[in-house]
C-alpha cells in the first residue's frame, strides 16, 4: 500500500508520501499544492488531507480534487477532513435560541460560534478573534471551547494567555519585513518611486492582502452535501461519511493521523468523508 498526506501539517507518519507548503519534520516535502501534486498518474492508493480544502479558493477547490483524483490508483481510497459546517450552523442556532431566552453561558458559546462561522473567513491578521478570545484567562465557555478544538486547542489556550499580544505584534513586523525585503530587491529608480507614491493605506492594503493569500484564512465551507457533490463531480464514487477512527483505509487507526496517541479526537469539529476512485473512469472524469 502507497499512502499520500496532503498539507500534513506537524501531522504525518513515516509509512506515508507527506507534503506541506511549510514542512514540519523530516522527510516532509515541500510543495504548495495549490500548484498541483508534484506526483505521477496511478501512483497511490490512498489520499488523505484534513483541513486543506477549505484554506483554498473555491475555484481552486475542484481541480485540487481532480488532482487527488489523478495520483490515486483505481479502486483508492481518498479521505478528506474539514471543518463541518453543517454542526457549526445547527450550534449557532441552538446558542442563538438559548441566548435570546437570557442564557448568559450560553451567550459565550454563541460568541465562539460566530468566530467559528465568520472570524477564520473574514480576518486580516494572524489569529483574529479567536486569538484574543482563546488569550482570555478565565476563558468564560472553556469547556465548549475545548470540545470544539479538541486537546491541541487546549495546549493552544496554555500558550496563547502568555503570548498572544506578542504573537500579534510579531505577525506585523514579520510582515512590514517581508514588504521591506521586495521592495529592497527592486531597481533603486522604481522602489524611490513606489515609495514615494504608496502611502499608508496603501501599505496596509498590500500586508492585507498578503495575508489573506497566505493560507491560513478559509475561503469555502463544506458540509455533507457538499463535499460528496464534489467528490462525485471529479468521478469519484460511493462518498461516505466517516468518525475520526472508522476508515476504508487499511489500518487506519493505527497511524493516529486524526487522533492523538491517547485517543483523543485531534479535530473534533471536522467532517470526515471517505470516496472511492472507480476502477475505469466514470464520465471521462480524470
Amino acid at each position: 500500500m502507497k499512502y499520500l498526506n496532503l498539507g500534513c501539517g506537524a501531522r504525518y507518519h513515516p509509512a506515508w508520501t507527506n507534503i506541506d507548503i511549510a514542512p514540519h519534520g523530516f522527510g516532509v516535502i515541500a510543495h504548495d499544492l495549490s500548484a498541483g501534486i508534484p506526483l505521477p498518474d496511478a501512483s497511490f492508493d490512498v489520499v488523505y488531507h484534513s483541513n486543506v480544502l477549505e484554506h483554498m479558493r473555491r475555484a481552486d477547490a475542484r481541480p485540487f480534487m481532480r488532482e487527488c483524483y489523478r495520483v490515486l490508483r483505481p479502486g483508492g481510497v481518498l479521505r478528506v477532513g474539514v471543518p463541518d459546517l453543517e454542526r457549526m450552523s445547527n450550534l449557532y442556532l441552538k446558542t442563538l435560541h438559548a441566548a435570546l431566552s437570557g442564557d448568559v453561558h450560553a451567550a459565550y458559546d454563541y460568541e465562539w460560534m460566530m468566530l467559528e462561522l465568520y472570524d477564520q473567513t473574514v480576518r486580516e491578521r494572524s489569529g483574529g478573534g479567536m486569538l484574543s478570545w482563546l488569550a482570555q484567562d478565565p476563558l468564560p465557555n472553556e469547556a465548549f471551547v475545548y470540545e470544539r478544538i479538541g486537546e491541541e486547542g487546549r495546549s493552544l489556550v496554555q500558550s496563547l494567555r502568555q503570548r498572544s499580544s506578542a504573537m500579534s505584534k510579531q505577525s506585523r513586523r514579520l510582515s512590514l519585513r517581508s514588504i521591506a525585503h521586495r521592495l529592497r530587491n527592486l531597481p533603486a529608480s522604481f522602489r524611490r518611486r513606489l515609495v514615494a507614491v504608496l502611502g499608508p493605506a496603501d501599505i496596509n492594503a498590500l500586508d492585507i492582502g498578503r495575508f489573506r493569500l497566505a493560507g491560513e484564512v478559509h475561503h469555502w465551507m463544506y458540509d455533507r452535501y457538499s463535499l460528496a457533490k464534489l467528490m462525485l463531480e471529479v468521478g469519484f464514487r460511493d462518498p461516505i461519511e466517516q468518525t475520526p477512527t472508522a476508515s476504508q483505509i487499511p489500518d487506519w487507526s493505527s497511524f493516529r493521523l486524526d487522533v492523538s496517541p491517547d485517543g483523543a479526537v485531534v479535530k473534533p469539529d471536522s467532517l470526515f468523508m471517505e470516496a472511492i476512485k472507480p476502477s475505469e473512469a466514470v464520465g471521462g472524469q480524470i
